[in-house]
This record gives C-alpha cells, sequence and structure tokens, in this order.
C-alpha cells in the first residue's frame, strides 16, 4: 500500500476513497489514495516526501470534472476546509482556494466590493477557477486576480503575480504539481445596492437558462474563437442527444447530463460523439473544457 511509504500527517490519508460521490456529476471510480492536509504546512510536508514517479491529482470542487470509471491511480489531493478562509481589505479579498467562487463574490458584496460578480456565476472553487481561468457573464479571473500562493511539487510555498502565470482563455501556466492554496483578487468600492442587483441578475440568468439542479457539470466544450459552442452543437442537432443514462440538456446544449445511474464512459462517450457531429456538420473542432482523468474500466 502507498500510503505505509509515507510521513505521518495531520490531515487525512484515506486509501481507495470513493471519489463519484463528491463530483457534480456523480460518478467515477477511487482514488488510489486520497489526501486531504490539515493546512499550507501539512500539504507541503506530504508533498515533499511524496516519490516522484508516482501520479499525483490535484481535485476541487469537482464542478467541472469527469473522474473515469476506473478511478485515479497514485494520490489524489482535494483541500478542505482548512483552505476556506477569507480575509477582507480596502481593495481586494485574500481567500483560501477551497472557498466556492460563489461564496467570494458574496464576501464581496457583503464589503461593498465590485468587480467580482461574475464569480458567482462559476460553479467550483477558488483554486479551480484559478487554474482554468474561469470566466462567466463578461468576466474572467485574470481581470482581478493579483496574485497566488502555492505548494510547489517539492514541497515549498510560493508567491507568483498573476501575470506570471500566463493566464489566456480556459487555460494558467502553473508550476507542475503545484497546489494553489490561496489567492488576492482585487476589488473597487461600489454601491451595495448594485452589486447586489448584478448578482441576483447572474443569479436568475444561470436558473434560466442552465441545467443547475441536474446531475451535471460546467461548459462542456471551450467556445471556439468568435463562435459559440452551443450554437454549434444544436446546429449538429444534438440537443437532447443520449447515449445511456448520458444526455445533452434540452435547456442549454453545452452542458452534459447524468439522467441517473450514469456511467462516466458514457459521458464521455456522448462528449466525443457531440464532437464528431459537430466536426462533420461545421469542420469546427470543439475542445473539451470539462476536465476528465482516471483510467477506464
Amino acid at each position: 500500500m502507498i500510503d505505509t511509504l509515507l510521513p505521518r500527517v495531520r490531515g487525512r490519508l484515506t486509501p481507495k476513497a470513493p471519489l463519484g460521490p463528491q463530483t457534480w456529476f456523480r460518478v467515477g471510480g477511487p482514488a488510489e489514495l486520497l489526501f486531504r492536509p490539515a493546512d499550507a504546512d501539512d500539504l507541503a510536508h506530504l508533498l515533499e516526501c511524496w516519490p516522484s514517479e508516482m501520479p499525483r491529482t490535484i481535485i476541487g470542487a469537482a464542478s467541472n470534472l469527469i473522474i473515469r470509471d476506473g478511478g485515479v491511480p497514485g494520490l489524489v489531493i482535494r483541500l478542505g476546509g482548512g483552505f476556506g478562509g477569507i480575509e477582507i481589505e480596502p481593495d481586494g479579498l485574500i481567500a483560501g482556494a477551497a472557498m466556492l467562487d460563489v461564496n467570494l463574490a458574496e464576501h464581496a458584496a457583503e464589503a461593498g466590493l465590485t468587480g467580482l460578480e461574475f464569480m458567482s456565476g462559476i460553479p467550483g472553487s477558488v483554486g479551480g477557477a484559478i487554474a482554468m481561468n474561469a470566466g462567466a457573464y463578461g468576466g474572467e479571473v485574470s481581470q482581478v486576480l493579483d496574485w497566488i500562493e502555492l505548494v510547489t511539487s517539492d514541497g515549498d510555498l510560493l508567491r507568483l503575480g498573476a501575470k506570471e502565470l500566463h493566464l489566456s482563455y480556459r487555460h494558467s501556466e502553473l508550476p507542475l504539481g503545484g497546489v494553489v492554496v490561496a489567492a488576492r483578487f482585487r476589488g473597487e468600492p461600489g454601491d451595495p445596492a448594485a452589486i447586489a442587483e448584478r448578482m441576483a441578475h447572474i443569479k436568475l440568468s444561470r436558473e434560466r437558462t442552465q441545467p443547475v439542479r441536474a446531475r451535471t457539470g460546467g461548459s462542456t466544450f471551450q467556445n471556439p474563437p468568435d463562435m459559440k459552442a452551443w450554437e454549434l452543437i444544436e446546429a449538429a442537432g444534438c440537443r437532447g442527444l443520449t447515449i445511456g443514462r448520458a444526455q445533452v440538456s434540452e435547456k442549454h446544449c453545452n452542458f452534459l447530463l447524468n439522467l441517473g445511474d450514469c456511467t462516466a464512459a458514457e459521458l464521455e462517450h456522448l462528449g466525443e460523439e457531440v464532437r464528431r457531429r459537430v466536426r462533420e456538420t461545421s469542420g469546427v473542432t470543439l475542445e473539451w473544457e470539462i476536465k476528465r482523468i482516471g483510467r477506464p474500466v
């Protein structure tokens, strides 16, 4: 067992930990070893000792993630409550990487800081939003991020400015194997009523246009330049397309749904069938936005 090779830690190490129930899709196999560190020092201690030849994977809120049915080999790291803190400053906020994006936006609103309202429309956590430079409703992380703190693959704590991450559309250049543990976001003093109105509008828009109460993830595919993925998917006749218990949402066809007892393989097969049909009808190859990790059965 790989857990017997590791040092004593203050967090939780769980062999063969089920991961599917922790994802928004509710599918997927177990982690060979799941680690929930107590804090950044605990995380650094384990990473310093983790054998370099052994795989390691970081997951966040698992809102934009398909874990394959065979599970994830090696070490899976998931940050918990010890990484969910918030510190309010006059012109911004410092948030732990495990904080949900919507909670970050709410803290900013309570502090009378504007510019972060769009985060309330992004499913998932701060760490994941940074890793993919998430965006919604006209904003993206690159516009408001000042710096991040991360634990490197060697167990060192490092602070990097936003420019050092070379953020681009749904992409960031984080150091390989590094784990984001905290970040600072800029905000500007604003009218609390206007901030609340903007966030209410985003919430209503999401509920009207996205399957927010279904077993789903975020947007399945990236938008190609000057195009909308959902328009290409609809034009290819994929709205409502079903494979097994996986379905392209009728409400927003850039979302996949688990209709119940779905497998990760069915979701991934459905996504690839959508890509094939879009490519045939438009000549455009859609790129996955949802991350897919682990081994098939």
